[in-house]
């Protein structure tokens, strides 16, 4: 139970396995820049009362890969102190990505979660639609992404340009095996978090069915509704409870946070 409200937040990302559509392929990033950082806390709800477990924090930077100029992205996600001798958590997880089309060079997933270790490197090749990991190479579909690039991918996406309950089709590779699902647009609304009063942009993704997720469209997902498309809330059942996730600060933002209405 501790593992999973510790963690939820990454796992919730990694639950977006994204078939992208040939229509997709061409997105552009234009929500997002370089020094750019996101703090979310994570909340867990079994018996009514939302405590709070732990911290997802994401930076963006610019580096040199490979004789390219590409964005680093790292999601780190660590359990609370107070929560550490219970178990601990320390998950790291890092994306190199072409700064404009957000398809990902390589992929390092390094998680300690209690007695459990998990190291997983992926090296993408777009021209040969291929993959390579420590288990060997895998064919991989157009627009191909890993959990840390999709998320940042899936912040371009122009709503605007969708109908209510549209599906979006987008494609993850993760585990050595390509993930499918859809993201459904479900419209905007003016919600209010922990940070303060948004206009947002709101979705569900289709989960798939695993230890901790039932499957379908159980988690809702809001974003600002201004130029960053920046992570407002999280929410989803999980097998025991439910989990919420809040945004709780940012800096270096491309774009004014012009959708927040009112701080706290």
């Amino acid at each position: 139970m501790r593992r999973k409200l510790l963690i939820s937040f990454l796992l919730i990302i990694t639950a977006i396995r994204l078939n992208a559509g040939a229509d997709f392929c061409g997105i552009r990033n234009t929500c997002f820049s370089s020094g750019e950082k996101i703090i979310l806390k994570v909340y867990y709800n079994a018996l009514g009362l939302y405590v709070d477990a732990g911290t997802a924090i994401f930076n963006t930077t610019l580096e040199n890969y490979n004789g390219k100029t590409v964005y680093h992205a790292v999601g780190e996600g660590y359990s609370n102190s107070s929560y550490d001798w219970i178990f601990k958590v320390r998950d790291r997880y890092e994306t190199y990505m072409d700064t404009a089309t957000l398809k990902p060079y390589r992929f390092i997933r390094n998680v300690e979660e209690g007695k459990y270790k998990k190291h997983e490197n992926a090296s993408f090749n777009h021209e040969a639609n291929s993959v390579v990991t420590t288990k060997g190479v895998f064919k991989t579909p157009d627009c191909v992404q890993d959990v840390i690039s999709a998320v940042y991918y899936a912040r371009n996406i122009n709503f605007d340009s969708y109908a209510v309950n549209d599906k979006i089709n987008l494609s993850v590779f993760l585990d050595d095996e390509i993930h499918n699902i859809y993201v459904r647009y479900m419209g905007k609304e003016t919600i209010k978090t922990r940070y303060g009063k948004f206009r947002a942009i709101k979705f569900k993704p289709l989960l798939i069915k695993g230890s901790m997720f039932e499957g379908g469209e159980k988690m809702t997902v809001w974003v600002s509704d201004d130029a960053n498309h920046l992570p407002l809330r999280i929410e989803s059942e999980i097998v025991v409870g439910s989990v919420k996730v809040d945004m709780m600060g940012y800096r270096n933002l491309r774009y004014p946070l012009s959708s927040l209405i009112k701080f706290r």
